[in-house]
């Protein structure tokens, strides 16, 4: 069996499920990239690891080579790249389709500010071109996020052809024992925060939330790692309420020192709204123990979290979300329960070895029968049509 991937980059985040893709297959898996990665992107670390992968293919380097590749693999996965004038996407998956060969579409949102934006009848009109019209064909959707299938739904695309993806960074594997002695024992409660210090992102929740536990008595310490347009401002807060002794920045933070941080911390903070597609610091986070605090409106959420089993979760207002950091530090040992049970996640699930095994029984099935056969849980499990707070529309446009 022959498999390639098609993205505009290849990243940290994807490279230990390609890793398991290659073990697996060999010479039968391909990861064509379109497009060099922004200098913005490598400065920030997101393409370490890169050179030397022998799965890569360029391109921009050469066109011809990659599209025949496409063309002739069993299977293609299709994410997201905007490099048409070398690589039509729709075009690519009808040619598929006249010589038999079936093809996956990976996604994040398609309306993140908003599901009011499918009204557009120029957009409704590039939606089906690009994804309604093969709605009885063998073109399914890896969904990226939790209320990514609720977007496609609303444009009658892939019905019943919608499953549970994600992103699946390094997984690293502890007993028990071993992780609990990695964090920090001096009475305190350590919390992280780490991601661009961008208005989406929430840092000033760190902030507040600093300012009330210190009102309380409590005994706890934030680390912030991340740089962006905010990092001043939020810098600047905690100085005027008088936090500094409290708090940590580490500014621009490779992800190596991300996880040695997540590692040492027991509860993540993870403030993102709805405009994060996924956020694969949730995974790093739990995969590092950590009891993580997030907003249900970001991607990854919904499928990674339990509320109360393997982590706690909000409903976007700063005031749900201080009431459960609150409730953590007053319940020590909960803390820690949390944190054990978001690492059992990530290490029996939610990770780059299990993802690629599903996706490659996922593939087979598809290659030989044309059928779809969903996992029972997990990665590659059905998406269902989920939203948070708001209702789902449907249009009868096509």
């Amino acid at each position: 069996m022959t498999i390639t991937f098609v993205s505009n980059y290849i990243n940290h985040h994807q490279i230990p499920f390609s890793n398991a893709c290659y073990q697996s297959l060999g010479e039968g898996y391909r990861f064509i990239q379109t497009e060099p990665m922004e200098e913005e992107r490598v400065a920030m670390g997101w393409g370490k690891g890169v050179d030397g992968l022998p799965y890569v293919k360029y391109l921009y380097e050469d066109g011809p080579a990659c599209r025949k590749l496409i063309l002739e693999s069993d299977i293609v996965v299709f994410g997201w790249t905007r490099q048409e004038d070398l690589l039509d996407v729709t075009e690519m998956i009808k040619k598929r389709l006249e010589n038999g060969k079936p093809s996956l579409r990976v996604s994040e949102r398609l309306y993140r500010e908003g599901q009011w934006k499918a009204v557009s009848p120029r957009g409704l009109v590039r939606k089906y071109k690009d994804h309604t019209r093969f709605g009885k064909q063998p073109v399914g959707l890896l969904c990226a996020g939790a209320y990514v299938a609720s977007d496609f739904h609303i444009v009658r695309a892939y019905p019943d052809k919608m499953f549970r993806f994600g992103y699946f960074p390094e997984t690293r594997q502890y007993t028990e024992e071993g992780l609990a002695a990695k964090k920090m024992r001096d009475g305190k409660i350590h919390m992280v925060w780490a991601g661009r210090f961008l208005p989406l992102k929430h840092p000033e929740f760190a902030v507040r939330i600093g300012e009330e536990l210190f009102r309380e008595g409590r005994k706890f310490h934030i680390h912030m790692a991340g740089s962006g347009e905010l990092e001043e401002t939020v810098r600047g807060q905690v100085r005027e309420k008088g936090l500094e002794d409290m708090f940590t920045f580490y500014g621009y933070t490779e992800p190596a020192r991300v996880r040695e941080i997540m590692e040492k911390c027991h509860v993540h903070l993870f403030t993102s709204n709805h405009l994060e597609g996924w956020g694969a610091v949730v995974n790093e986070a739990m995969n590092s123990g950590c009891a993580v605090v997030a907003n249900a409106e970001a991607g990854a959420v919904p499928f990674l979290l339990r509320h109360g089993e393997n982590g706690l979760v909000y409903r976007k207002t700063y005031g749900e979300f201080a009431a459960q950091v609150k409730a953590l530090a007053a319940d020590p040992d909960r803390i820690w329960r949390l944190g054990w049970a978001a690492y059992e996640t990530v290490a029996n699930g939610w990770n780059a070895e299990h993802a690629a095994a599903e996706f490659l029984r996922f593939c087979r099935e598809l290659a030989e029968t044309g059928r779809m056969v969903p996992a029972a849980e997990g990665p590659l499990s059905v998406a269902p049509v989920k939203v948070y707070g708001r209702k789902v529309f449907l249009f009868n446009t096509f």
